[in-house]
């Protein structure tokens, strides 16, 4: 089944010289408060923005828009990317995210239309939402107990995405369902690398922006969603 989405690719900001503002033993009371507000606050709009890009999603199913395109897709990517991190501490940046998630479940929708068109696949679905959700929580249990510093990945990540991008590219110019199938691979495992350098820059002070968390954890969700629904359903249609 070749009908994965292009991977989107996440923007990591590492701190050169400075894995973390602070860890959880040498963080003052006022620090351990803002970096919970920061966490509650993204956990909270993380939930809003998946919920409204599923009801997006599901519309899209039901009325059975057409796909945005590559270009279009990308375009409105990043165009929407650039306003959340120009509006990020501005009234505007909520709507600003809301457009952003929105946008990506409209562009989800006809990969679940074709996805669940073909026989089996309603379970191919169910089972790559279900370990979506069993490895972000997962995951993100891992980092919020351990309190671990992920902030070394960053740059490692960020060049693994920009590699996956291009070798996606590369897959759908060139029609190669072998290199779109192993890119999907690779795109699942940096987008665990992503949940936890995300989830671990929040608990240790890296990230003040709750926004910004949001987005960065949203866009590594919605990755690992779309690689394993083709890792999944691989085989299930030879289009």
């Amino acid at each position: 089944m070749n009908n994965t989405l292009t991977p989107v690719p996440s923007t990591p900001q590492p701190q050169a010289g400075h894995p973390a503002a602070f860890t959880a033993d040498r963080a003052s009371p006022a620090e351990a408060i803002a970096t919970n507000r920061v966490l509650r606050n993204t956990y909270a709009l993380l939930s809003m923005t998946l919920l409204f890009s599923a009801a997006i999603a599901a519309a899209s199913v039901a009325f059975k828009l057409p796909a945005p395109g590559l270009l279009l897709t990308l375009g409105g990517y990043f165009g929407l990317l650039f306003a959340v991190h120009k509006f990020k501490n501005s009234g505007w940046a909520l709507p600003a995210v809301f457009a952003l998630t929105g946008f990506m479940g409209y562009s989800l929708g006809p990969v679940l239309a074709k996805s669940l068109a073909l026989p089996g696949g309603a379970q191919v679905v169910t089972m790559a939402l279900a370990a979506t959700g069993a490895t972000f929580m997962a995951l993100s249990a891992w980092v919020l107990t351990t309190r671990r510093d992920f902030s070394f990945m960053g740059g490692f990540l960020f060049a693994g995405m920009v590699i996956a991008l291009l070798a996606g590219l590369g897959a759908i110019f060139l029609q190669m369902p072998a290199l779109g199938l192993a890119v999907s691979a690779m795109v699942a495992l940096l987008s665990a690398g992503l949940i936890l350098f995300e989830t671990s820059r929040i608990v240790n002070g890296g990230e003040s922006n709750y926004v910004l968390a949001t987005v960065g954890l949203y866009v590594s969700v919605f990755n690992l969603f779309t690689s394993l629904l083709s890792l999944f359903g691989f085989g299930l249609s030879d289009d």
